[in-house]
Parts: C-alpha cells; structure tokens; sequence
C-alpha cells in the first residue's frame, strides 16, 4: 500500500497515461512519430525527480513539471506530450487507478482476516458463552457464533468493495472544462474521433468505462463513495475491536500477547488489549475522512474549483494506509486470539440458573407440582441469590435454595442437568456450519484462485 501511494508509482501512472493518449492519438491519425511513441515507452518509470523538482520550482505547476521532464527523456515527443489535456487528464485518471488498486488490495487483506475467524468459528463453533444485550448478560450463544457475527460485518463490507471495483469509471479523455472541445478541434469536427479516443485510452489503461460526463474533474462524490467502502471496513474491525477488549477485560478472550512483552511499565501484571485499542484508534481516524470527502464534493462549484486538491492528496491516500494498517492488525489478533473456556464456564455458572426459569418450572411441574407455585418461589429465591451475590460476593446458589425448598420439590441433580448450558445456545452451532458452508466458504474458495494475494506483515507491539 506504501508503494501504491508513493511518488514513483503516481507519477509513473500519469507518464502512463500520457503514452497512451499519444497512441491513441496517433492511431486516429495525429502526427505522432513511432521515435516518440519508443521513447515514451523507454522512460515510463525512470522519473528524475530532481529535474521535476526544478522545473517545479520554476513553473509552480506540478503536472507541467512532470511534462517538460517527461520531454527532456523523450526529446521526440516533446511537442506532443499532453496534447489536446488539461491536467486533470493525469491527476484524476491516475487517482482513480490508483484507488482501484487500492480497494484490491483492501480486498485481499478482508479475506486473510475472512479467512483466520472462519477457521476460529469452525473451532469454536459449539463453546457456549454468555450472550450480552445492552451490556448485559442475556441468553446464551457460543463463541464461534459470535466470531459469525464479525464474519458477517466482513463479508458485507467485500460485497461493497465488489460492487464499487465493478462500477469505477476512469475519469476518461474530457478536455478542459469536460466538453472534450480541444479534442474534437484536433479532429476537425469529428464527434466519433474524439469518442473513440476516450475508449481507446480507457481501455489501455484497464478499465471498461469512463465516466460519462465530467467538468473539469470527475465528480467528487465517486471519491465519497470509496470512503465509504473503506471507512465500512474500518467500522467493522472497531466493532471486532471493541469485543475483543470487553471480552478480554472479562478474561474470556484474548488478543495474542508475546512471551516477553510488557503490558504496563508500572503494573508488571497487566495484559493490555493494545492490537484492538490500536485498530479502535485508527478506525475513528479513518471514519472521520468520510464526511471530509463528502463536504468536499458539495463544494465543488461548476465544472471544478481547486480547494479539493490538497484535501485529497492528504485523505485519500491517509483512509488507504490506516485501512491496510487496520486489516493487518485484525488478521493478527484474529489468528491468535487465545479462548479461555474455565472462564467463560465461571460466568456462565454465575447467570444461567437465573436464565433458566421455564426449564426450572417444568422439572417441578414434572414432579407434580404447581406452574404458578413453582414460578413463584423461583421469583423469591432468585431475588435472594442476586441480592446475596451483590452484597456478600458469594457465588450465585440458587440451585442449592431451591433444592432445600420443599415447596418446590426438585432435588440438586435434576436441577443441574436441565442447565446443562449446551441446552440454551439454540441453533448457535448450526448457525455457524451454515454460514461457513454457505457464505464464508464460497468467498474463501473463490479468493483461493485469485491472483491478488497478501502476506502476512509482522505487527510492531
């Protein structure tokens, strides 16, 4: 992603378009000599910076900059570099490729991490853990079903990634104010000319379409839209992020922690959850250049105005770096996050009778008791155990008062079996088998045979 964004590969992508609007001119019948064409062709990417440099200090135009120093290693096309272009030709052009490539990558990192929380929900699948509404404990789940929940965020956020790489147009040859007039002037009138020149270029450089009108700029809300799909990726890593600290504070789970890392330079004990507070850290940063980009288009008067420029080169390229930054740390603690099952068990232990109401009622009604009746000495011992469990710290015992009820008239072991907590997860399992077998799998199979691939990059704690 550094790379993506770096200024070889930016500026290597605008000497790119700038070969490939001299071919496309060229076959459509502008004097252009093949000596340019080869010599634009032999120095695409061996861009002397410190000539650009120069010639930016004296002009103060970045792009004819890069044009005259593109002119200097190709003396043949001199005359003829951006012919018929303004300088969004390259500067929106290149950032649309580059953001395409940027989303693919984003993509390939999504489907590591896809791919490391199928393989702990698959493991995890049937553990049953206390489920939490509104912060607090409410009716069981299983922690692969949870880990579904964050597949679930992840795969909707690749269905946006895939739905806005198929649909990104390149900004296309527009001309100045997007009228495409200096065009249609190169080619003496002729409309057809000047749209196949907009699909020649378009193809050469990857795409399937421009955009079909433009001012001077593509409209800035295609950047907005982007954001969007990176900042969703973002919110759900904040999201997985935010579990993983209440889980781990609750000591259930835990992110990965080296043999001889520090978690506090005071307190020798702590074991911070620093790879998820990191991920919560950057997404907020990321979440906040959404609207930045849609404040941005809305004040984008007629056909451009420049206030957009430095804005953009600072948010687009910053959203992709924290999302890739992002998605590494999610793979990471994803593939090592450490499942401490005595401890979820002790918290179950600690909810569960009192989640257990019906199937407690209907072991007494079993034993010939009272509905009602036996709801109600449920309700008074329950209000006992909690108050007890509050004030005096005890665990929660419940089953022990009521199996020293008479009144209710269920012995300590058929108290126990019908908690067995197994019991209240309902289709928790399932769930995941069916989520793996039919959503999560297709992706990673499909992913498999693809050629965007990524590694995985060591996380400096």
């Amino acid at each position: 992603m550094l790379e993506l964004w770096s200024a070889q590969t930016r500026h290597g992508l605008w000497r790119q378009l700038w070969l490939a609007l001299a071919r496309a001119e060229q076959s459509l019948g502008i004097e252009i000599t093949d000596e340019a064409i080869a010599q634009m062709e032999a120095h695409v990417a061996d861009i002397d910076f410190a000539s650009v440099a120069a010639y930016e200090k004296r002009f103060r135009h970045d792009v004819m900059a890069h044009v005259h120093a593109f002119g200097d290693a190709a003396p043949a096309a001199k005359g003829v570099i951006h012919l018929g272009a303004t300088s969004a030709y390259v500067t929106d052009n290149a950032d649309l490729i580059q953001m395409r490539l940027g989303l693919e990558l984003l993509r390939a990192r999504a489907v590591s991490v896809l791919k490391s929380l199928a393989t702990f929900a698959r493991t995890w699948r049937d553990e049953p853990a206390l489920g939490y509404t509104h912060l607090q404990s409410a009716q069981l789940v299983t922690v692969g079903k949870r880990a579904a929940l964050w597949m679930q965020d992840l795969v909707l956020d690749i269905a946006e990634l895939d739905a806005r790489l198929s649909r990104l147009p390149l900004r296309g040859v527009k001309g100045t104010t997007g009228t495409q007039a200096s065009f249609l002037e190169m080619f003496k009138g002729d409309h057809a000319k000047v749209r196949e020149l907009d699909r020649l270029v378009v193809r050469a450089m990857g795409f399937e379409a421009s955009i079909p009108v433009s001012g001077q700029t593509y409209t800035r809300k295609i950047d907005a839209q982007v954001l969007s799909v990176v900042s969703g990726l973002a919110a759900s890593a904040a999201k997985f992020a935010s579990d993983i600290r209440m889980l781990q504070a609750f000591g259930e789970i835990e992110e990965p922690f080296e043999k001889e890392q520090i978690g506090s330079s005071a307190m020798a004990y702590k074991r911070n959850p620093m790879r998820s507070e990191r991920i919560n850290s950057l997404a907020r940063f990321v979440l906040s250049l959404e609207p930045n980009a849609n404040q941005t288009h809305s004040v984008q008067y007629f056909e451009r105005t420049l206030d957009d420029s430095a804005n953009r080169r600072i948010s687009i390229p910053e959203a992709f770096l924290a999302a890739d930054a992002i998605l590494i740390l999610w793979e990471n603690i994803a593939a090592g996050l450490e499942v401490h099952p005595a401890r979820i068990r002790a918290r179950i232990n600690d909810e569960l009778p009192f989640m257990a109401t019906e199937a407690l009622i209907v072991r007494a009604v079993e034993r010939g008791g009272n509905r009602q009746q036996a709801h109600e000495v449920i309700r008074r011992h329950s209000v006992e155990a909690a108050r007890a469990m509050k004030d005096h710290g005890v665990p929660n015992d419940l089953f022990a008062r009521l199996a020293a009820d008479p009144e209710f008239g269920v012995p300590m072991d058929d108290l126990i079996a019908a908690v067995e907590p197994g019991r209240f997860v309902g289709r928790a399992p399932q769930q995941v088998d069916e989520f793996l077998a039919e959503v999560a799998d297709p992706i990673l199979a499909h992913a498999a045979s693809s050629t965007t691939t990524t590694t995985r990059e060591d996380v400096r704690v």
